[in-house]
């Protein structure tokens, strides 16, 4: 009997093989939404914290060759439930909320910042696709946009860990710092808000910082952040376009049929009333599902070839910061 002929294995065998380090990751994960309840954490995303314990996990224990069927599953397709999921947080009417004057700012801003963070990433010598991860993350949500775009960058483990802390070190210095700003910039509830929404890298840090300024600036904050993450879709796709059209004799990488899901639930959101229970579950499943891919991301982090990268990119991800704050802000001034 050839290889071709060989049954597939069962689906029991396919479990055993998956389930320890599937259970490894949900474990380090549940341990970061732990670790939020500890003095001066609370303000951390539990997905970050989980992919902070990852490293330490691997550190600790190092490579688990046995287990890592069960991690890369996690990578993967676990993140690619949790993309599909977020578009049951997102409907079209909350764009139109924004108005056609703030989705420009938002777009503007995530177009301008994406191209201007890949280009000095070349300047830089920064690798292109950590370049295009931190990019991704800083214009448009953080560490969900580094892990959706990844799949389209297919960069190494090492570079989404770098990613990830970039946007996440300066998305939360916006989360303190753009409060004091509003008053010495003139920014009134809802110019403020828009500004948080355009350009702070995840949404809990928008929530953070958006309604310290009051609950108007909170909630058109709050909106403006989830017309920018429905921009994931187009970028992720337009990523993955080039990446398999471009080549330089590596492996292309497949488009991410992934983000169709992703539409196709922000669609059915924005035409139907869903039912509330699986629905408010929905919601709530999906960043426990992406702490889980992030987790599993850190056990896959090699700690020693993030240190090889040395401070460029983290160069980068503060330049590209400091672009979309103040890019943004100017045409928030313009806009209003």
């Amino acid at each position: 009997m050839t290889d071709a002929t060989l049954p597939a294995p069962p689906a029991r065998t396919q479990f055993a093989a998956l389930a320890p380090g599937l259970a490894l990751a949900a474990l380090v994960a549940a341990a970061g939404y732990g670790l939020r309840l500890a003095p001066g954490l609370g303000s951390f995303s539990p997905m970050i914290l989980a992919l902070g314990l990852g490293v330490v996990v691997r550190v600790a224990l190092g490579p688990l060759p046995n287990l890592r069927p069960g991690v890369v599953f996690a990578m993967r397709r676990v993140l690619r439930v949790a993309i599909v999921l977020l578009g049951l947080q997102l409907t079209v009417g909350q764009v139109a909320e924004v108005g056609a004057g703030g989705v420009a700012v938002i777009a503007a801003s995530l177009g301008a910042t994406f191209l201007a963070t890949v280009a000095l990433g070349r300047l830089l010598g920064v690798d292109a696709r950590l370049a295009q991860l931190i990019a991704a993350g800083t214009s448009i949500c953080g560490a969900s946009a580094v892990l959706a775009a990844n799949t389209a960058v297919r960069g190494r483990d090492e570079d989404v860990a770098y990613a990830v802390a970039c946007v996440t070190v300066f998305g939360s210095i916006a989360m303190f710092a753009y409060p004091h700003l509003a008053s010495p910039f003139g920014l009134d509830a809802h110019a403020y808000g828009l500004w948080s929404g355009a350009s702070i890298h995840e949404i809990a840090q928008v929530v953070a910082a958006a309604f310290q300024q009051g609950p108007d600036a909170g909630e058109f904050g709050v909106v403006a952040k989830l017309a920018r993450v429905m921009m994931l879709a187009p970028v992720v796709a337009a990523l993955g376009f080039y990446m398999a059209r471009s080549g330089d004799g590596a492996a292309r990488a497949p488009f991410p049929w992934f983000v169709l899901g992703f539409v196709a639930l922000v669609a059915l959101n924005s035409v139907v009333t869903l039912p509330a229970a699986p629905k408010t579950f929905a919601i709530e499943a999906t960043p426990a599902l992406l702490a889980v891919a992030l987790a599993a991301m850190g056990l896959e982090t090699d700690l020693a070839k993030l240190r090889e990268k040395g401070l460029r990119p983290l160069l980068l991800g503060l330049a590209s910061f400091l672009f979309i704050a103040s890019f943004s802000l100017a045409l928030v001034k313009l806009a209003t």
